[in-house]
């Protein structure tokens, strides 16, 4: 694979993925064919940023549960209005590390 086409696909999805995880991504990428590199590029990841702010809006609703694909959870959490607000406050500290730990999972599924 291309220098060039890893170091723009890095720096374009670096804060969709974990920091610790970086060179473990930059090594399958540099290590992958034109096809396969085309189909990993081509992932769709959810933005950490864009979860937390739903989280911050509908948190206590679980739809940020939801979108993380955690649909038991995020019964749960709608039923029990965010875990009487406690689970939701939690949930704001750490959805964005669960977002980039998702996608690092759905990156290294695919490549």
């Amino acid at each position: 694979m291309n220098s060039q086409q890893v170091d723009m696909y890095m720096m374009t999805n670096a804060k969709m993925f974990p920091q610790e995880k970086m060179p473990y991504i930059k090594e399958k990428l540099a290590s992958m064919d034109e096809n396969r590199f085309s189909l990993v590029s081509a992932i769709s990841l959810k933005d950490p940023t864009i979860l937390l702010i739903v989280s911050l809006i509908g948190g206590s609703l679980g739809i940020d549960r939801f979108m993380l694909g955690q649909v038991g959870l995020g019964i749960l959490k709608l039923v029990t209005f965010g875990g009487l607000g406690i689970w939701t406050i939690i949930d704001w500290f750490t959805v964005m590390k669960r977002t980039r730990e998702l996608n690092f999972n759905t990156f290294a599924q695919h490549s």
